[in-house]
Formats: C-alpha cells, structure tokens, sequence
C-alpha cells in the first residue's frame, strides 16, 4: 500500500466552506490515468487536480471531473493546485512575487504567488482569447435554460469563447434571470455541441457598472451540472467583453456560486491576455492510501 498527500481546498475563497472546493493529489506521477479517474469519483469534487513532475515546466497538473473526464485550461483546478503548494510551503516561504510555469494539456503557463498577510495570492494567465461562431438561433438555447427567449441578450451575441476551453458566453436581462434559470440537461447538452462548446456561463453585466458581473456556469458535457467558480469561463467572459468595448478599465470581477450557497469572487485582468487571481483556503489535508 502506497500513500500520496491530497486533500481539500476551497479557492476564490477567504474563509473555509466558501468558494469553490478542490480536492489536490500531490506526487501522482506513477497513478495511472484510470486510477486518477477512480480517485476522482472518490472525492466526488467537481474536480480533483493531480500534481506531477514535469520536463517542461515547474509542475504538471491534470484534472478530473467526478465522472471521470479530463478538463483542461487554466481555472480554479489549476489556482487552487499552486494555492495548495504554497499554503504548505513546498514553494518557499514566497515573501515577494515569484513566477512559476505550469504544465496543463499542450500549454505551458506562468503563475505569478505571493505570501500577503499570511495568505498566499496567486494570479495565472490564461491562453488568448480564440472567438467561435456566434449562435444564429436562440430559440433552442432560451428552451434549454427554462428562460423566456426575450431575457437572453443579443449584444454581446451569445457564442463559445475560448482562454483554455471553450464555452458558450450567454448574457441575460438581470442577475434575477440568471438565478431563474433551469437548464435541461439533453437540450442543453445539444446546444452546446453544435456550438462546439463545453460549457454554458450563464452571465448579467450592466454597462454602467463595467467592472462587474454576475453568473452561473453549468456543464452537463463533462457531468458537471452546476460549478460554484469556473475561471476557464471567467477569463473569456473578460476578454470577450473587452472585444465589444465593453470593459473600459480592462478589469471585471464575476460573482459566481451564490446560487448554489458558495459566494466565490472572480478577479479578472487584462494584460492582455486574460490574468486570474484569488486565494484560497486548505480544509483538509490528509493520506490518500491506494
């Protein structure tokens, strides 16, 4: 019987049993990729990031849905996994900004941590923005959320962006209208793969309040139904504003999660690819024996 340190992390959050919680494998590099799925089902997280060694950057991450599919793109699997290290010191005490590059599918991306009144901040970059077509009809997709087809937004047009992963960025009439929403999961999972999406963020945005938005992500396609923080989404949601003229300052902060009774906050900025950043908390921390 072999051990491996892992536990529990809840990211984009300032106190525990917030956030968005992800369970942390560390050392994984002999777990084969059906034991790391078998691992995943076990946390039953909505993911659970392995850390390994890697030859072309500081660490290599893979992550897992419960269901057992890998997501890729540099979100809160990826911050919370560089969280987790440096709350345990395993990246040095951390008293300045220091960069780190990290190893995720075919991407190598830096994070930036630092060590701030007891708390380790971490910001990552994500992939440039990549624009996919825009959905033409929005009658199947205003069905598959349970929304009346006049609360879903025509500008910007709802269509899949991509920093990582791709999603289908839809903005709707208010943040009462996101929170209305009931998607069905076989019309939305239809929506979505003719839009060669992963995902659905649902979103409100107001201009005069630029720096802000509320949403709420759902992503049946990797058996995922709702997910408290998603910052694959969060980081094209920016850089998708950005293009429409819509975020003068270059900076948005997405509240996300509050729904489902995990308030997690979003810091986005442009640089000009999108930046995410946060903390996040250590809940648990333990042996994983296989």
């Amino acid at each position: 019987m072999s051990e491996l340190i892992a536990g529990l992390i809840d990211v984009f959050a300032a106190e525990p049993l917030t956030g968005n919680p992800l369970a942390v494998v560390q050392g994984a590099d002999e777990l084969s990729d059906e034991q790391m799925r078998r691992i995943a089902g076990e946390f039953n997280q909505a993911e659970t990031t392995f850390i390994l060694r890697s030859t072309r950057a500081d660490r290599r991450l893979r992550s897992f849905t419960a269901s057992g599919a890998e997501v890729f793109g540099a979100g809160h699997n990826a911050l919370g996994a560089w969280l987790w290290l440096g709350e345990h010191g395993d990246l040095g005490p951390l008293p300045s900004s220091q960069i780190f590059h990290q190893e995720i599918g075919a991407d190598v991306l830096p994070i930036e941590l630092e060590k701030i009144g007891g708390w380790v901040h971490g910001r990552m970059r994500q992939a440039s923005l990549r624009l996919l077509d825009p959905l033409r009809n929005l009658v199947p997709l205003a069905m598959a959320l349970g929304l009346d087809l006049d609360e879903i937004q025509s500008h910007p047009t709802p269509r899949p962006a991509d920093t990582g992963a791709a999603h289908l960025l839809v903005r709707v009439q208010n943040p009462e209208s996101v929170d209305k929403a009931v998607p069905a999961a076989k019309e939305l999972l239809e929506v979505l793969k003719s839009a060669g999406a992963e995902g659905c963020y649902l979103y409100a945005f107001h201009e005069d309040l630029p720096q802000r938005a509320y949403a709420r992500f759902f992503n049946p396609t990797v058996g995922l139904w709702e997910d408290a923080a998603t910052g694959t989404a969060a980081g094209p949601l920016a850089a998708y504003l950005a293009s429409e003229g819509l975020l003068p300052n270059n900076e948005l902060v997405i509240e996300q999660g509050t729904k489902m009774g995990r308030r997690s906050l979003l810091h986005i900025r442009l640089n000009p690819d999108p930046e995410l950043s946060g903390t996040g908390t250590v809940v648990l921390r333990g042996a994983l024996r296989l």
